[in-house]
């Protein structure tokens, strides 16, 4: 420990600015993957509640799918695999516009939309029937009654869980530097191989993950009161 030299690290300008510039692809990442998965887990929800066998199967096959096969392979699959049948103009497109960024983001958002629906659909079993039926007694339409009556309260009831699962997609986001995406990870390792600090290049790393996950939860937490009262009126 003789050696330990975090200044090393952090009053180098060229790290420094390695760091940020990859924190910030990983919150591209991050947000553009928690998009697209709450917007799809909202609508896997809505379809998993029509009164078909053939919809409800599909949406659990999909989320038995995304909640069984390692998020590292689907995103392997989304790069290696699926990107060559896409068509050549879309694929040179890619090839020149940090098209690993947007497959990352895809196949993020696909697994993730499998928890968040989960997560709501705990959220509206826990929202009474007679919720529904109030709101239908006094005119609104079944989509009125879900939209302003039931979903909120259940999104407010899954809160915590959609919380958990946000910090861990945030920390998902570094298994895509196994498609070349050069977020922090990525620029960490960079960063071991200029310096040779691995301690305290990842130690810094370390810390960079903490603080926003916490940050993501005390959000969360702050979300969760504001929900709460407004939900007591």
């Amino acid at each position: 420990m003789s050696d330990f030299n975090l200044g090393a690290i952090l009053l180098n300008p060229e790290f420094v600015a390695l760091l940020a510039e990859g924190l910030g692809i990983t919150f591209v990442v991050a947000i553009g993957s928690w998009l697209l998965a709450i917007s799809l887990g909202i609508t896997l929800l809505v379809v998993r509640l029509l009164p078909s066998r053939i919809a409800s199967g599909a949406v659990v096959a999909y989320i038995s799918y995304h909640q069984n096969v390692p998020t590292l392979v689907q995103l392997m699959l989304w790069y290696f695999g699926i990107s060559v049948l896409l068509p050549g103009g879309l694929q040179g497109w890619l090839g020149e516009n940090h098209g690993e960024i947007y497959f990352a983001i895809v196949a993020l958002g696909l697994c993730q939309a499998a928890y968040f629906s989960e997560d709501l659909r705990s959220g509206f079993r826990s929202v009474s029937a007679g919720q529904t039926d109030a709101a239908r007694a006094l005119g609104h339409s079944y989509v009125k009654a879900m939209r302003f009556v039931v979903m909120p309260q259940a999104v407010r009831n899954a809160m915590p869980a959609l919380v958990n699962h946000s910090v861990s997609l945030f920390k998902n986001s570094s298994l895509a530097m196994a498609i070349g995406v050069a977020e922090l990870t990525q620029a960490t390792m960079g960063i071991v191989s200029a310096s040779y600090r691995t301690f305290e290049v990842y130690l810094v790393a370390s810390l960079i993950y903490l603080a926003c996950s916490l940050c993501i939860m005390a959000g969360g937490a702050m979300l969760s009161r504001r929900t709460a009262l407004a939900g007591a009126h």
